[in-house]
C-alpha cells in the first residue's frame, strides 16, 4: 500500500477537523446575521404600519366627535335648576393641547341604557401608565352629560407614545387662527364655536424603550369644519 493510500485510510487530521469546524461555524453566523437583519427589518416596517394604523384611527375619532360638537342655551329660567351645561373649551398644554366640549356622537349600544346621542368629550395627553417618560393621547367620555363638562366619565387611550397633540381655532370674526377656545367666558368666546379646528397629532416612530427613541417621527395633519356654528335655542320668549 502506497503512503498516500495510508494516509486516506487514516481519515482527517485533527487540523482539517478544526478548520473544518471554524468554516462551518462562519457560514453559521453570516446566515444567522442575514436571517436576523431580515427579521428586524420586517419588525421594523410592521411597527411603523401600526404606528400608521393607530394614528389614522385616533384623527378619524377626534374628526368624527369634532364634526358632531355643539353648544346649547337650554337652560332654566331658575338658574339654581342647572343640571347640564354645553361647553367648547380649548386650553395649550404640555406635550398636548386639551379640549372638553359635548357632541352628538354618542352610539348608544344598549337598547335599555338610558342614554341619548350626546356626550361629553375631552381630548388630552397625560403620563403613560405603562411606560414611563412617554405620554398617550387619551379621551374622556360621559353619556350623562352634567354641569361639569370637563369632569367624570371614562378614559381610553386612543394614541400611545404621544410627541405633540396641538389644536388651533379658526375665529370667524376675525379670520385669525387662535391658541385657546372657552364658550362659558365672557372675555373669551361666549356662545360661539370656532369654525375650523386644526390638529396636528404627532407620534414618535420607534418603540418605546429610550434606545429605539431616535426613529423618526410619524405627523398627522388635519382641518375639520364645524357644522353646528350656534348656540342651540328653539326657546319662544
Amino acid at each position: 500500500m502506497s503512503a498516500l493510500a495510508r494516509r486516506r485510510a487514516r481519515g482527517f487530521t485533527l487540523l482539517e477537523l478544526l478548520v473544518a469546524v471554524v468554516i462551518l461555524s462562519f457560514v453559521t453566523m453570516v446566515l444567522y446575521a442575514s436571517f436576523s437583519g431580515m427579521k428586524r427589518t420586517r419588525d421594523g416596517l410592521k411597527r411603523v404600519q401600526d404606528r400608521y394604523r393607530e394614528g389614522r384611527v385616533a384623527m378619524n375619532r377626534i374628526v368624527r366627535d369634532l364634526e358632531s360638537s355643539y353648544i346649547s342655551q337650554h337652560l332654566p329660567l331658575n338658574q339654581t335648576l342647572v343640571v347640564q351645561k354645553t361647553a367648547f373649551i380649548g386650553h395649550q398644554g404640555t406635550p398636548g393641547d386639551r379640549l372638553d366640549f359635548n357632541a352628538f356622537s354618542n352610539v348608544e349600544r344598549d337598547r335599555n341604557s338610558h342614554t341619548s346621542d350626546q356626550i361629553e368629550v375631552s381630548y388630552f395627553s397625560t403620563e403613560s401608565l405603562e411606560e414611563s417618560g412617554t405620554s398617550d393621547l387619551v379621551r374622556r367620555t360621559s353619556e350623562y352629560p352634567d354641569d361639569k363638562p370637563e369632569q367624570g366619565g371614562r378614559i381610553d387611550v386612543v394614541a400611545t407614545d404621544v410627541d405633540l397633540f396641538d389644536l388651533e381655532y379658526l375665529d370667524p370674526t376675525t379670520s385669525q387662527w387662535v391658541d385657546t377656545w372657552d364658550t362659558t367666558q365672557a372675555t373669551g368666546q361666549l356662545n360661539r364655536m370656532p369654525l375650523q379646528v386644526r390638529i396636528r397629532l404627532v407620534l414618535n416612530g420607534g418603540r418605546k424603550s429610550a434606545a429605539d427613541r431616535s426613529r423618526a417621527t410619524i405627523k398627522f395633519e388635519t382641518t375639520v369644519t364645524l357644522p353646528l356654528q350656534q348656540a342651540l335655542n328653539f326657546a319662544v320668549q
